[in-house]
């Protein structure tokens, strides 16, 4: 599902003395298929951004569509509850959102309450279990029995579980070790490529916008400050530390590399041993020196 933001600006508590703009004039667009970062500090308008694409937020100017369906200002909207189905929402510590007495009756919470049949959400069940790293053997146990990590999982099954389009992820790794983060961001990368997901990761962390996604948006004070592919906006590296940002690891590497061998390594989205195999050419080129 293609998004489009046009003009947008929401306000909270509008037309009182506590009127806060929290996004303004915010444009952009996001293909069908795409894997979008979103990053900026605290304060910066992205959880408005996100809560804009299933109507828990509506704009106070502008629109924003998704799809087939159209948010407007002043607008009534129309077939919210299609729309959340389409869009799956995994919020930060999603594990604090269990409830029900077994992993199924969980992960079968959602469709269920989208009017899914029973045979489908057991059907569903079967496929979303194995791809979000679990076993079929946790099914008839109680999700608080489960491990965090496993939790964790087991809130996503049931966001997986309604078979939305568009993927929305805020701070999906927060709180896990960098072991628990990787895999769970690796997991996400393969449902999007495996579903043919719309996926927006909102995340302080530019290493893992780099590895996966194909779009940045920077955003700074309830505006777009930039936007583009990874490695246009990555090696921007005055423009982000004007707004506090910092630059991938790997791209301060080559940066360094350059101020200290005189010599420089343009950066094209290269993995570390992408990188260290330039290097190594370097070198035996007899270019610089070891």
């Amino acid at each position: 599902m293609d998004i489009t933001f046009n003009n947008v600006s929401y306000i909270y508590q509008e037309n009182s003395p506590f009127a806060h703009k929290a996004i303004e004039d915010l444009s952009f667009h996001i293909p069908s298929g795409s894997f979008v970062a979103v990053i900026g500090h605290t304060g910066s308008g992205k959880s408005t951004l996100i809560q804009h694409l299933n109507g828990l937020a509506m704009p106070s100017r502008g629109e924003v569509t998704i799809g087939d369906f159209h948010l407007k200002a002043k607008e009534k909207p129309k077939n919210m509850r299609e729309l959340r189905s389409k869009v799956g929402v995994v919020f930060q510590y999603p594990e604090h959102q269990l409830f029900e007495e077994t992993v199924a009756k969980d992960i079968a919470f959602g469709p269920e309450n989208f009017g899914v049949e029973k045979a489908v959400i057991e059907e569903r069940i079967r496929d979303i279990i194995p791809a979000v790293g679990l076993s079929e053997d946790i099914l008839e146990r109680s999700p608080f029995d489960l491990s965090g990590g496993q939790m964790r999982r087991v809130a996503i099954a049931g966001v997986m579980a309604v078979q939305p389009e568009v993927l929305v992820l805020d701070e999906p790794t927060a709180g896990l070790d960098p072991r628990g983060q990787k895999e769970i961001l690796q997991m996400f990368y393969e449902l999007h490529k495996r579903q043919g997901l719309t996926t927006i990761l909102v995340t302080h962390s530019m290493e893992d916008a780099l590895k996966y996604a194909d779009h940045v948006l920077i955003m700074n004070k309830g505006k777009k400050y930039m936007e583009g592919n990874p490695v246009e906006v990555f090696t921007q590296k005055d423009a982000l530390h004007k707004v506090q940002l910092d630059v991938p690891e790997s791209v301060a590497f080559l940066s360094k590399f350059e101020e200290r061998f005189k010599y420089s390594l343009p950066f094209k989205g290269q993995t570390v041993d992408e990188m260290a195999e330039d290097i190594r050419r370097v070198v035996q080129g007899g270019i610089i020196d070891e």
